[in-house]
């Protein structure tokens, strides 16, 4: 295994199991100074034994490099693939084995930590046949949200990646914002343009319950609004924060009437929606989007927790898009497929 490569396999098995940003950066450095190096000079450091001379490489990935170069398997990197044998839940093997897809992803565009090619990598490496790339909208600035110059500058961007990566597709998307009026967050001529438009809060989460479901079925009656995201902005983990109050089945009676799918989140300091509302959003005949919003190329493996919680709460297979087909997908959200 070449060096870099199992550097890159380590931050990504270091996410996957959520461990600390620093640890897992580390690795990524790491491996972009090995590829700067190229082999000669790589080999002459290993020699000399100059490894942790050269920024970005520490005694940890220095062993790491030195273990990698003689052939073998690093035995930190057996160790974290042993531990990957271990299932990050119980359940949704059977559901997941029908995904094709994933609807809400980040790059280092907006506030996610890794370049777009290589959130599309993994995405193939994992056996995705398409992915939407769905970076945060223009008034989240907190998370570099992207303005409309920007965003078209970003549909050049995978264009010229998907003609490299057939038959695999990075799908052209946004996090939107739901403003405080309903509206989105992003001009409607760009939107249109996109394959896949999830919509999401992301402030004022504490508004009352009455001004909240008004809010909300003013953004997933809009035409443009393919998914809600995380509908009720809670998190269980870390920092912690209750989830937002709103009607749940008038909204998810709006979702099924206008065909905007619900989106199980699947990040583990989310696990949105909960466990009652989704049943709800089940008896609504609602679609479903089963979605990592994943951030990090780890992330991108963590849709088993949603499928775990889906099969656990009667979620019907076939009422999930992210198990469609690219065609079939970009079929519904331009409204030429019935849900």
């Amino acid at each position: 295994m070449e060096a870099s490569t199992a550097l890159r396999r380590i931050a990504f098995l270091l996410e996957r199991s959520q461990a600390a940003t620093y640890r897992v950066k580390a690795f990524r450095t790491a491996a972009d100074a090995v590829t700067a190096m190229g082999e000669g000079e790589l080999a002459n450091r290993v020699a000399q034994g100059s490894l942790e001379s050269v920024r970005g490489i520490g005694p940890r990935t220095a062993e790491v490099i030195r273990e990698s170069m003689t052939g073998a398997t690093p035995r930190y990197l057996e160790r974290l693939e042993n531990e990957v044998l271990e299932p990050l839940t119980q359940g949704g093997e059977s559901l997941l084995a029908t995904l094709r897809g994933d609807c809400h992803t980040h790059s280092d565009w907006s506030d996610g930590g890794s370049p777009i090619a290589e959130m599309g990598r993994t995405a193939a490496e994992l056996g995705h046949e398409w992915t939407v790339l769905t970076d945060h909208s223009p008034r989240l600035t907190v998370a570099n949200g992207l303005s409309p110059e920007r965003l078209r500058r970003q549909l050049d961007v995978v264009a010229e990646l998907n003609e490299q990566w057939a038959p695999f597709r990075l799908l052209t998307g946004i996090e939107c914002d739901i403003l405080q009026d309903g509206s989105l967050d992003q001009e409607p001529e760009l939107l249109e343009r996109l394959d896949v438009v999830v919509v999401s809060v992301h402030s004022k989460l504490r508004m009352g319950a009455a001004e909240m479901t008004k809010r909300l079925l003013a953004a997933v009656r809009d035409p443009h609004a393919d998914v809600l995201g995380h509908c009720t902005g809670r998190l269980v983990g870390g920092r912690t924060r209750p989830q937002s109050e709103f009607d749940a089945d008038e909204v998810f009676a709006a979702c099924a009437e206008a065909g905007t799918a619900v989106e199980i989140n699947c990040r583990p300091e989310r696990l949105d929606p909960p466990r009652d509302l989704l049943r709800r959003a089940v008896a609504s005949g609602v679609l479903f989007s089963i979605d990592t919003d994943a951030h990090a190329p780890g992330q991108l493996d963590w849709q088993i927790y949603g499928c775990a919680r889906a099969e656990e709460c009667g979620v019907p297979a076939d009422r999930v898009i992210t198990s469609w087909t690219a065609d079939r997908l970009l079929e519904w959200t331009r409204g030429e497929a019935p849900g």
